[in-house]
């Protein structure tokens, strides 16, 4: 199997250091860029498997490189840094399309944790659609998940990477209700107790862009005392 390539964009060498020595020992290939300007250029000069973004860079910060390769028709997984102050870049950060976020100072092992769930669920993707050239059609909803893209009555709306996640999941499984708990577990791919609210809050974002009526929702509705389902029912699956 090939070494997985992920790109650490981060201006304290120890951590930086750290990362890569964690990082090799679940066999990746680690290269470190220190400031902004020289993570912008390695961001783009081959396919990662992983970025790993510090928001607070030397020259460009860590949201302008999430926003640059978000505008990249090819999907590269995100996990940004933040400090615990910076609550609003994490928002901004994750609008932007950043798959995940750990705040400093962190435990390696959570770090790792969260790592490894990026890497299960681009690997359960890339098994179910292996040509990569897959079309859900649900209503008035298209996703490609090849492009990561979706349709809402042939517009595009833009989604962050983890409400992608989630509708796709919910596609997968038309009809099924999952609890929060259990959306946490398949879509954020790891333990994530009490914070079943971030179930919600990308719920209410994802309806918000996705419904004729949010607040009457037909796609993604409320099972009360349970969870959440796809009321829609797939239409058709186009290569």
């Amino acid at each position: 199997m090939n070494k997985r390539k992920v790109l650490v964009v981060e201006d304290e060498k120890d951590i930086a250091e750290l990362l890569a020595l964690h990082l090799r020992d679940i066999d990746c290939e680690v290269t470190l860029a220190s400031d902004g300007h020289e993570g912008m250029r390695h961001a783009f000069a081959r396919n990662w498997d992983l970025v790993i973004l510090d928001l607070r860079l030397p020259g460009p910060d860590g949201l302008s490189i999430c926003r640059s390769l978000r505008r990249e028709s090819r999907y590269v997984p995100i996990l940004m840094l933040t400090s615990k102050s910076s609550e609003l870049d994490r928002v901004l950060g994750l609008e932007l399309g950043a798959d995940d976020y750990v705040t400093k100072p962190f435990s390696v092992s959570e770090l790792m944790a969260r790592v490894k769930a990026i890497f299960r669920r681009v690997e359960s993707l890339e098994k179910r659609f292996p040509g990569g050239a897959e079309t859900l059609s649900i209503g008035p909803l298209k996703i490609d998940t090849s492009g990561r893209q979706v349709l809402v009555n042939n517009e595009l709306m833009p989604l962050t990477a983890r409400e992608f996640d989630l509708l796709l999941h919910f596609a997968r499984h038309p009809g099924h209700v999952f609890s929060r708990a259990q959306l946490l577990d398949s879509v954020w791919g790891y333990g994530h107790d009490g914070y079943e609210h971030t179930v919600n809050s990308h719920i209410n974002r994802l309806r918000s862009k996705i419904e004729p009526d949010p607040a009457h929702p037909e796609v993604i509705v409320t099972v009360w005392g349970v969870g959440y389902k796809l009321d829609a029912r797939p239409q058709e699956y186009a290569a």
